[in-house]
């Protein structure tokens, strides 16, 4: 599942579109795709994992999925989920969500929680973590009411990065490790940005994906499904403290975690 890095991109290549007009529209989104003929495309902007593309009188919202994709003045061979033909070029959008959003975005979305927006308040999540410390480490970077645009490869390198274990609670961590756990959120997301552009992302990697703790030089833990995210995780059990007992948790635990 791309990551809210990765729709930055997106968003950034989209971007010679703005000010076109939608000649035609195609696909297999449930949709009214006669709707979005003939409107011009007035922005391209992002929230998080969604792509949002804004229209005269409506946005659509591109969300990949798990295994989405999208192709730029080009095809697969497999139907679209939507096809955007202009009298110049064409947008063409794969095995994604295509919904449609009534009204202004600014209604629909709170940018403030939008690790990628220069909205982003950190006061703000470190509030919103407070009032929930019961909360997995590991699920609270995948919570998309708290940390919008971050998943699966964030979460495991924010937590090594920081030194924490992903079944730590968040009411148990030290002030200042909570806000550390924020600001290396945003400050990881911007670099995993830099990294993807310039084709380096894997070379990065401190935790996920691989099998040696780089501090310790002893194996690092492979959890195929940890949290109640059931995800997959990469952590050292020397070097990564755990904070607090999760194994008093509470069944009712809210969580926002973005499966697609």
């Amino acid at each position: 599942m791309p990551e809210g890095p990765s729709i930055v991109i997106l968003r950034e290549e989209l971007a010679p579109f703005v000010g076109r007009r939608i000649a035609r529209v195609e696909g297999s989104a449930r949709i009214d795709q006669a709707r979005l003929s003939g409107q011009r495309l007035r922005a391209i902007r992002s929230w998080g994992k969604h792509l949002l593309i804004e229209l005269e009188d409506v946005s659509v919202r591109i969300h990949l999925l798990l295994f989405g994709s999208y192709r730029i003045d080009e095809r697969k061979d497999s139907k679209p989920r939507l096809r955007l033909r202009f009298a110049e070029g064409e947008l063409n959008f794969y095995a994604c969500s295509v919904q449609l959003i009534e009204g202004p975005l600014e209604a629909a979305y709170d940018w403030s929680r939008d690790l990628m927006s220069t909205a982003w308040r950190p006061r703000a999540t470190l509030k919103r973590l407070r009032e929930r410390p019961r909360l997995l480490a590991c699920d609270a970077l995948l919570d998309q009411t708290l940390f919008a645009g971050s998943g699966n490869i964030i979460k495991n390198e924010v937590l090594y990065r920081i030194r924490v274990h992903p079944l730590s609670l968040i009411g148990e961590l030290p002030p200042a490790k909570l806000r550390e756990l924020v600001r290396e959120a945003r400050r990881y997301s911007f670099e995993f940005l830099d990294w993807k552009k310039a084709g380096v992302l894997k070379a990065n990697w401190l935790a996920h994906g691989k099998s040696t703790c780089v501090r310790c030089r002893i194996p690092l833990v492979k959890a195929k499904a940890l949290g109640r995210a059931r995800r997959r995780a990469f952590f050292c059990e020397r070097c990564q403290k755990r904070y607090g007992d999760a194994t008093q948790l509470s069944p009712d635990e809210p969580s926002a975690v973005d499966e697609g």
